[in-house]
């Protein structure tokens, strides 16, 4: 190895590092020093060293003390220089990890994890569902994504805060997109319903093409969008709309005595659905013949899912095919 890579090596470490190397070479000479100059008190070169290090540290235990005059002219220009140079590096540590700390917090910080859940865009929906996630799965990492906060205002863990515009390979890459589990585009409620989708399909485009595998919900404002965001790539696509305006048609009904919002909430909360083949040996079964087998594993039936046709509450006599799936409810 000649001394152009060697020159070459040292630049390019960070100057934490270059401290330390300094330290770690200084310490070691003066050690060596004072076993040559006092080898009746400093038995050893690893003595030797020890003094150094705790006499440069200027914390001076006392156990290795010099005491020729040239024993104690080399302590006191360990103490001028070395200390100096210990308390340097423990001062650039300090500020290394402020700064990354700041950076941290106000999103200019790579994520490093794999199987994390990626969320694009923060709002008060985005943060409950972080909550939800949070106390269902307290291990899952997770990633924001947001190019409108100069901070994220959220102190529980483990949220990583990235600034930056989704659409934009570089921040995707910063999120490490490539090994993300899940990817959640959020609608952005303070621009038109044009504006919010339009962004949403850049960020399913630019997700996808840097994760062909990766499932991607989208949510839409617009319906005449969706198609556009099924082209894009969205596993999933959330319509806001369609679903708040069908829950308030349900709130508004003057024959309806039940709380379907609150119904719904709960149901939710406590409940998950579940997509199920339809087993081989309930093919040509009805559906009540269905349920109950179901029931006894505490899965309750509440549909069937044929081809894209959703059928809720099927006559009992509805005979189940080959490629029918079951939606059904079942605990969290």
């Amino acid at each position: 190895m000649n001394e152009r890579l060697l020159k070459l090596l040292y630049y390019r470490l960070p100057n934490i590092l270059k401290l330390l190397l300094l330290v770690l070479i200084t310490i070691p000479i003066f050690g060596y020093l004072i076993y040559l100059i006092e080898p009746e008190r400093f038995p050893t070169i690893i003595d030797g060293i020890w003094w150094a290090l705790i006499t440069g540290a200027t914390v001076g235990y006392g156990d290795y003390v010099p005491v020729s005059i040239l024993g104690r002219l080399l302590a006191a220009f360990l103490i001028l220089s070395g200390g100096g140079l210990i308390a340097f590096y423990i001062a650039s540590l300090s500020t290394t990890a402020i700064k990354r700390e700041k950076k941290s917090q106000e999103g200019k910080l790579a994520f490093h994890g794999e199987n994390h859940y990626i969320f694009i865009g923060f709002n008060e929906r985005t943060r409950q569902l972080v909550d939800l996630i949070i106390h269902h799965y307290s291990n899952k990492k997770i990633v924001i994504i947001d190019q409108t906060l100069n901070n994220l205002a959220y102190t529980k863990l483990p949220v990583h805060y990235i600034k930056g515009n989704a659409t934009e390979d570089a921040i995707l890459n910063m999120a490490n997109i490539k090994a993300a589990s899940c990817v959640f585009v959020s609608a952005n409620n303070q621009k038109t319903d044009y504006e919010s989708d339009t962004y949403t399909i850049l960020a399913t485009i630019a997700i996808r093409g840097n994760h062909p595998d990766v499932p991607i919900v989208s949510e839409i404002l617009s319906k005449k969008q969706i198609d556009n965001a099924a082209r894009a790539g969205a596993t999933t696509i959330i319509r806001s709309n369609d679903f708040m305006s069908s829950l308030f048609f349900h709130e508004l009904d003057p024959e309806m005595k039940a709380t379907p919002f609150e119904d719904i909430h709960h149901l939710l909360n406590q409940q998950k659905f579940i997509h199920q083949s339809v087993p081989h040996s309930l093919i040509g079964k009805t559906y009540l013949e269905a349920v109950t087998p179901f029931l006894k594993k505490g899965f309750l039936v509440i549909g069937i899912l044929r081809e894209k046709d959703y059928i809720f509450q099927p006559k009992a006599t509805f005979v189940l095919e080959e490629k029918d799936i079951l939606i059904s409810l079942g605990k969290r």
